[in-house]
């Protein structure tokens, strides 16, 4: 399939058709190993890299960019992707089976793969030779990156990222029931809120447990039961360390590591209990093991850091103030580069447990802020430079509510210097969040994942939400600014922007009269900043 004719624009047409534009530019079905999704990317998994069309794929209506680490990552936003990836899955197990069938009638026709009949080539590489070329590339890729404290904490995400939309609607829902208390609205309807919100929250630690035990190779329920002695009851009749266990003591971190016990004993059973027997005896012990351990020992030692965690961010803000959430909003984003911040989401989670919020959420955000701020300032120094303006006009709207890939892998990052200025604005902004937090007012969010404007609805604090959402925006004007100052008066140098700005060759021969010579068929289209490889994912 052409250039050409593969750069459809699905713009305005169903999720489906946006989904069918993506497939061929990826290499078709049988390039996909794996399809996933978090909360604004869409992730695959490719047999060969080489078969991915990325120009073609970027300048596509709906598609906001692409990151690439350890999966191929296309960036359509939040809500958008949880529409189209189940669409472009059934795009890919249709194209599967009729690949299958296909072969099947060329079998029964006699046609062997090794028939020049069926290969004028006469050298057909079979779909095992494929898929080990694939794994090959893969493989050389994630070495370069593939440390072992970011596996892990990639591991970790893998956990969490599946819990944020349930994450979103409770919070949303518990803010709507906070709202309707205060203005004493609906009296008989805030109780059945307040239910909807919590039910959630209350067995959050059996969810972690069933995906830390799906991450890890173990059987999902068997995590799932050994995290639930947590949220049980009962376990208030129980003692340990001489003190009296309380439900829900231990929290998420008590759960992910009860399921990676689970998943452990588990593993040692299932090699040493003969097979006979091993469907009676394997639950049974793993459950047992874990269970005892969780109890007597993982229970009061995760609840001790799950409080030193709340005590921590709470000391930090309170003593910090201005210069804590400096800091924090202004080294969010190289955190990102470095992928470390995938170590967060536990945090993040264990203080919305404790307190119903996190604090650190609405200062970590204003990094998007700066970049916003700074990709304004971009678009306004570099007006020669037709193509990097466009790709700010795009991915401006989406940088508003929080996705901030587009923006920092096709802009900032490439160009190196406002990268740094948007990271100055992040810092202003959350320099402002945390003054407050150190006058008194609190700003957290009841759950993770979105920022920007997006997270105006999930905002909660110590204050009303007026207030709340007063000091929030004051520190998204404060990133816009700064990012937007810092950029526009440190983010070049005399010589980048005489390079930027410089007319290309196109229009020069327009400015001439002549018409520019057509690009040759099949020749790539220029791009202002290609995405680098191995960029790391966001926070969902």
């Amino acid at each position: 399939m052409s250039t050409d004719s593969t750069k459809a624009k699905p713009e305005g047409n169903s999720d489906r058709q946006l989904a069918e534009a993506i497939l061929p530019l990826v290499g078709g079905a049988a390039n996909v190993t794996s399809v996933s999704h978090c909360m604004t990317r869409m992730r695959l998994g490719l047999a060969d890299r080489s078969r991915v069309q990325d120009e073609p794929l970027k300048a596509l209506p709906g598609v906001l960019g692409v990151v690439e680490d350890d999966t191929y990552q296309i960036v359509l936003g939040p809500g958008k992707v949880a529409r189209i990836t189940p669409e472009f899955e059934a795009l890919v197990e249709a194209e599967a089976e009729a690949a299958r069938d296909r072969a099947t009638a060329q079998v029964a026709a006699g046609q062997t793969a090794g028939d020049p009949a069926g290969d004028p080539a006469g050298a057909p590489r079979t779909a095992d030779e494929l898929a080990a070329e694939g794994a090959a590339i893969r493989a050389a890729r994630k070495e370069k990156n593939a440390t072992p404290v970011k596996l892990m904490l990639r591991r970790v995400a893998n956990i969490f990222v599946p819990l944020i939309p349930a994450l979103i609607g409770c919070g949303i829902v518990a803010g709507i029931n906070g709202l309707f208390t205060n203005a004493g609205w609906l009296p008989a309807l805030t109780p059945a809120l307040a239910a909807i919100a919590s039910g959630f929250m209350s067995l959050i630690a059996v969810f972690v447990g069933l995906n830390t035990a799906k991450e890890f190779g173990g059987t999902p329920v068997l995590g799932g039961a050994a995290a639930a002695v947590i949220v049980f009851p009962g376990v208030a009749d129980v003692s340990a360390f001489g003190q009296k266990l309380a439900p829900g003591q231990g929290g998420v971190l008590g759960a992910l590591f009860a399921a990676l016990l689970a998943v452990y004993v588990e593993k040692a059973c299932r090699r040493l209990v003969p097979s006979a027997v091993d469907v009676l005896v394997t639950p049974t012990v793993t459950v047992l093991v874990a269970g005892l351990v969780t109890l007597f020992g993982l229970m009061y030692v995760c609840g001790e850091i799950a409080t030193g965690i709340g005590h921590l961010a709470d000391w930090l803000l309170q003593h910090g103030g201005a210069a804590a959430g400096f800091v924090l909003g202004g080294l969010f984003l190289p955190l990102v580069m470095l992928g470390l911040h995938q170590a967060l989401i536990p945090i993040h989670t264990t203080l919305i447990e404790q307190s119903g919020y996190t604090v650190l959420l609405p200062i970590l955000a204003m990094a998007g802020a700066g970049q916003v701020g700074a990709a304004v300032a971009i678009y306004l120094r570099l007006r020669r430079n037709t193509s990097i303006r466009k790709t700010i006009r795009s991915a401006l709207p989406a940088g508003f509510l929080g996705v901030g890939e587009p923006l920092i892998y096709g802009v900032s990052l490439p160009l190196g210097r406002p990268f740094i200025t948007a990271c100055v604005g992040g810092a202003f902004g959350g320099g402002v969040v945390g003054l407050f937090y150190q006058l008194g007012t609190s700003v957290g969010s009841t759950a993770i994942g979105p920022s920007g404007w997006a997270l105006f609805p999930l905002l909660k604090g110590d204050q009303g939400l007026g207030a709340i959402a007063a000091i929030y925006g004051l520190g998204l004007a404060a990133g816009y600014l700064v990012g937007f100052v810092a950029t526009y008066f440190f983010g070049f140098s005399k010589q980048m922007l005489s390079e930027l700005n410089a007319p290309t060759e196109t229009e020069t021969a327009v400015g001439k009269g002549t018409s520019p010579e057509p690009p040759h068929p099949g020749s790539p289209e220029p791009s202002p900043a290609p995405a680098p490889a191995g960029g790391p994912g966001s926070l969902v």
